[in-house]
């Protein structure tokens, strides 16, 4: 299986995966425990689970030097920074929403590799880029007569220009950019578990989980939008680029579409299946693009 395929199959995954994070958060914001609770579960037991896989299981080195320790602890501190203000944005406006907007994310990265990395924006990716904004705008389901909270949908605007520095950083800072996926997507889940330990105030304001539903939420926020997610985003980033990587992020919502479809008896419509068709058409025009150079 050649480079390209492999980044694309995992940027797929990590998409789906980071998708699932309304699913298991949601039924704990219901129960009462706050944003930061939330997160320093799930951030810490993703810190424990895959801490003993590399280590009694890949039985690879976690060492780092200094040099590799303060990219590590910005990473670190900026992916955890867009979980907490997606996670926040839950409060202000529907999380369906908000993670629509989040996609804004990928025009990010593109601007940012454009302007500071000097990548050539093509018209193949610029094309990729309004598929699937159309197809998000297709998906996007308000209620009837509703309107958007702008302090919401500022705060899902940080989350995204936070999480394309994130996939901007993983690619481009020399220290660790050909560092292993599993020692860096560690040390990402490491640093990041300090913001909220701070915010906290050291854990004096933890809330405890007493329900074993609960527990079973903050072992699938553990799971699938942090280990699996992160694994899986560092290794595509790795092998086909931040920005194509990003536009592949457009698979986010279909995660939404599968299990609402699946599990909560929604229906399918036209209109829901033209934005799939869209998103799917930009995500395959990016996975077997040509490098055509824009004019």
């Amino acid at each position: 299986m050649n480079r390209k395929i492999t980044g694309a199959i995992n940027g797929a995954v990590a998409a789906a995966s980071y998708g699932m994070n309304p699913l298991f958060a949601l039924p704990m914001y219901a129960a009462g425990v706050g944003v930061n609770s939330v997160l320093f579960y799930r951030y810490a037991i993703a810190v424990v689970l895959y801490g003993f896989w590399i280590k009694l299981f890949k039985k690879d080195s976690l060492k780092i030097t200094l040099k590799e320790f303060f990219p590590l602890l910005f990473l670190g501190l900026f992916f955890s920074a867009s979980s907490l203000t997606l996670f926040m944005a839950f409060h202000y406006i529907e999380a369906g929403i908000a993670c629509t907007i989040l996609f804004v994310y990928p025009l990010f990265v593109a601007v940012i590799m454009a302007l500071f990395f000097k990548e050539k924006v093509t018209k193949t990716t610029i094309a990729a880029i309004l598929l699937t904004f159309a197809g998000i705008a297709l998906l996007y389901k308000g209620k009837p007569g509703s309107s958007l909270n702008i302090h919401g949908v500022a705060i899902v605007l940080a989350s995204a220009l936070l999480y394309a520095l994130y996939i901007v950083g993983v690619k481009n800072i020399k220290p660790v950019k050909h560092m292993k996926p599993d020692k860096l997507s560690f040390y990402v889940m490491l640093f990041g578990l300090l913001l909220y330990i701070v915010n906290l105030k050291f854990c004096t304001e933890l809330q405890i989980i007493d329900k074993p539903f609960l527990w079973l939420c903050t072992f699938g926020l553990a799971l699938f939008p942090t280990i699996i997610s992160l694994e899986t985003i560092t290794i595509s980033i790795k092998l086909i680029g931040s920005t194509t990587t990003a536009i592949l992020g457009a698979l986010e919502p279909l995660t939404a579409i599968f299990f609402g479809v699946m599990f909560f008896h929604e229906h399918l419509t036209l209109r829901i299946i033209l934005g799939v068709a869209l998103i799917l058409t930009g995500v395959i025009l990016v996975i077997t693009r040509k490098r055509i150079k824009s004019a």
